[in-house]
């Protein structure tokens, strides 16, 4: 049994105020691995009273400086990356192959993206021509909450973490106390790392307390959030008499529009990117749109891919899925599954229940449904699951309809060879991303969306700027 029961608050491990117990379970076995301890009012005062105590040393010292410190981590994890993922792995049941060889990597990733951000912002310079004196100053906001979630674990606490630094804010980190063993082995990355005393701080617990503690904390400047709508709603209202900024990055339904020209290889990444992470991914193509001349095909089609999907143990190397990280959502998903029955489409494949020949663990079923409605349930509301709709569509105009007609809009995608077309369907989806042709948006593209999906913009650039207020000077001597 792994015990993590302590905090890390300026620059050290310390034991909380008062010990409240709370068990790690590992989805794929249903058996406690680790037990860790929930944080209280004081345990979030001592950590943001740290990082309010070393900011004005980090937020004044050089962007160069500060650069150094994130780079100085990339060694650490090298030496570290194997417990990364075994970290992932238990807690929130990623298998073994995709555990180390896709979430772990995250945090290099990261790394590497905020580093390169950095020397693109003008940090301090002038208006612009035609008015001397004025001048423009980027500054760090101040003491920051970032809580982040389970289902990429390490990639979001990077993807916030090494920003903020560069930046020159200071932090309290609230990770998921479902999958908390890859936030506290960041936080023990950074000790090593020799990140000062106070600039990051990290208290375990859970929304109603630390992350209600920290979204409520007059000393808090902001608050950044990654997770559900819902969450994302409660953290806007507490933060509110506060006035504190709020960054929300939240869930999706991601429409995938294929054309009837798409390529050979559209139906067969379309499935398996939604059932990539067990489905549990803000930004995974949930809802495949699909060209009336070209559906019978593609519903068969996807049925068979689908159908190839092993689930298996998260131990074992392999491309198989794991389960989903707790009982609630994998009772949430299985209800979700029962929805779509009764509302009437189509199961292909899939369905209630435990896979075959599986008698342990939260494991869903790759489940399809074909002939959905977009008014229903399924098909407007987050799973969070290994469950794909599809829907047909008569032309590009009813497509972008379908598309749009969402309460979310984090990443649409679309497949087909027509540029043009792509190109007018980009313009017309109303999403913070849109990825064509399975394509990357690139290096440095920020990460977000719009509606109910959270406005926050994570990654290269923006991920420093949403740790930034700029200072408008006049009189500035050149």
């Amino acid at each position: 049994m792994i015990k993590k029961k302590q905090f890390y608050i300026d620059g050290a491990w310390v034991s909380p105020a008062v010990a409240r117990d709370y068990p790690v379970i590992d989805p794929a076995t249903e058996e406690q691995v680790a037990v860790i301890s929930l944080g209280g009012q004081a345990d979030t005062d001592a950590a943001v009273a740290a990082a309010s105590a070393a900011f004005p040393a980090w937020s004044t010292l050089s962007v160069a400086a500060r650069i150094q410190h994130v780079a100085n981590v990339m060694a650490v994890y090298e030496a570290r990356a194997d417990e990364m993922g075994e970290a992932i792995r238990m807690e929130m049941g990623a298998p073994y192959d995709f555990a180390h060889g896709e979430q772990s990597p995250c945090m290099p990733w990261a790394l590497e993206d905020a580093v390169a951000a950095a020397d693109k912002i003008h940090w301090d310079a002038p208006l612009g021509d035609g008015t001397p004196g004025a001048h423009i100053l980027h500054e760090p906001i101040g003491v920051v909450g970032l809580i982040t979630p389970w289902n990429w674990p390490i990639s979001q606490i990077a993807l916030k973490v090494f920003p903020a630094m560069i930046a020159g804010c200071t932090m309290v980190l609230k990770p998921s106390e479902e999958a908390p063993l890859s936030g506290i082995l960041f936080a023990d990355m950074l000790r090593e790392a020799g990140v000062p005393a106070g600039v990051f701080n990290m208290v375990n617990g859970d929304g109603p307390g630390v992350g209600q503690q920290l979204s409520t904390h007059e000393d808090v400047a902001m608050i950044s959030f990654t997770g559900s709508t819902r969450a994302g709603r409660l953290i806007t209202k507490a933060a509110a008499d506060t006035l504190k900024r709020v960054q929300l990055e939240l869930g999706g339904k991601g429409a995938n529009v294929v054309f009837a020209d798409a390529d050979d290889g559209a139906v067969e990444w379309s499935v398996r990117d939604c059932m990539s992470n067990s489905g549990q991914s803000c930004n995974a193509p949930t809802r495949m749109l699909v060209e009336a001349s070209h559906y019978d095909a593609a519903v068969l089609e996807a049925t068979e891919i689908a159908a190839s999907i092993k689930v298996g143990p998260t131990t074992e190397a392999g491309d198989h899925m794991g389960p989903v990280v707790n009982r609630t959502q994998w009772d949430k998903i299985q209800g979700m599954i029962q929805v779509g029955i009764d509302e009437g489409a189509r199961l292909t494949i899939g369905g209630t229940g435990l896979p075959e020949n599986v008698n342990r663990g939260f494991y869903v079923r790759p489940t399809i449904f074909a002939d959905v409605t977009n008014d229903m349930r399924v098909a407007q509301e987050e799973i969070f699951g290994p469950v794909l709709v599809i829907i047909p569509f008569k032309d590009e105009a009813d497509a972008i309809r379908i598309a749009n007609d969402t309460p979310y809009g984090l990443t649409n995608y679309v497949q087909s060879t027509d540029g043009a077309k792509r190109n007018r369907m980009a313009r017309a989806l109303k999403a913070g991303m849109i990825e064509m042709n399975r394509q990357s948006r690139g290096n440095g593209a920020p990460f977000g969306g719009v509606k109910l999906s959270g406005r926050a913009r994570e990654g290269g650039v923006w991920g420093i700027k949403e740790y930034l207020e700029s200072k408008s000077i006049s009189g500035w001597e050149a």
